[in-house]
């Protein structure tokens, strides 16, 4: 009943439509946003929607390095660590002899050892630091692997996959965000469950560049000298990190599941063998079977 004493009709489905608009207005920014945002990767000639320019990739890197570096321990001082020198050598190598050296983050590629002793991982920041922590270096037998995991990292530089997710991220917040005012009238369940669609949505995508990252390492590495077949031992040494297997839900792991990619990496081998050079090298021995796996 209104004030006066009238029925009122109709107010509560006035003030749905008007929330179903008001969501509809921010969806539609959101996409609008997210589809100007489109740009051809300089390297690959394939068209991504991005978050920003490279110049702004490069500067994002550059100024979130230290805190990563504060976080894993500390970054090893090159001119100090022989293994610090050694992982941005190796690094460099694979810019010089491959079509990194050739695109505009040329210049700004780095690559650093991380004092972390416990936690296996390596990683890269938008523009070209790159990064991996002790804990893998030691557990890496040869340079030919060293050079993968760099090569890896170095993949998802020039597929400019940091960039990526952050526009698939905005436009994800958006969707949630337009999600949660439709069915505001319904309790939290719809922006949650918006929420956990992105979520997943965005999990999906990294894994998709993981795989496309192990692409670019085999490339990178074979064309800098070494054997691509190297990576296979890569991938069993993080699968042995992790335990072996015997994880959760695939949909809930931001990489693939080490079988999975072991199938990819071997599938790209068989692709390509009789295209690879019979030189190919495992290069330096990096630690000798006495002194792997021990913290420094």
């Amino acid at each position: 009943m209104s004030l006066f004493g009238r029925p009122t009709y109709g107010y509560g489905n006035r003030g749905g439509a008007m929330k179903c608009i008001i969501a509809v207005v921010i969806a539609g920014i959101g996409l609008i946003t997210y589809l100007k945002s489109g740009k051809v990767n300089p390297v690959t000639g394939e068209k991504q929607y991005v978050a920003m320019n490279v110049d702004q990739e490069k500067a994002l890197g550059v100024q979130a390095a230290p805190q990563m570096a504060a976080e894993m321990g500390g970054a090893a001082d090159p001119n100090r660590d022989p293994d610090a020198r050694f992982v941005a050598e190796t690094g460099m190598k694979l810019v010089r002899s491959t079509e990194p050296g050739k695109s505009p983050y040329a210049d700004s590629f780095h690559y650093h050892l991380h004092n972390d002793s416990k936690t296996v991982n390596a990683f890269a920041l938008p523009g070209g630091q790159i990064f991996i922590t002790r804990a893998l270096y030691d557990r890496l037998e040869n340079e030919a692997q060293l050079a993968g995991v760099l090569g890896h990292e170095t993949g998802h530089v020039i597929g400019r996959h940091s960039a990526q997710q952050m526009a698939k991220g905005k436009l994800g917040q958006m969707l949630a965000g337009a999600a949660g005012v439709a069915t505001s009238d319904r309790g939290s369940g719809g922006a949650m469950a918006a929420q956990m669609v992105n979520q997943m949505m965005q999990l999906k995508y990294s894994r998709k560049d993981e795989l496309e990252a192990d692409n670019f390492g085999l490339r990178y590495m074979t064309d800098a000298g070494f054997d691509p077949r190297q990576m296979l031992r890569v991938m069993q040494i993080l699968k042995q990190a992790s335990g072996g297997g015997g994880r959760g839900p695939d949909i809930f792991a931001t990489h693939p599941d080490p079988d999975a990619r072991i199938a990819a990496i071997q599938e790209w081998l068989d692709a390509n063998s009789a295209k690879l050079p019979r030189n190919l090298s495992v290069g330096k021995t990096l630690h000798s079977s006495s002194d792997r796996f021990t913290p420094r």
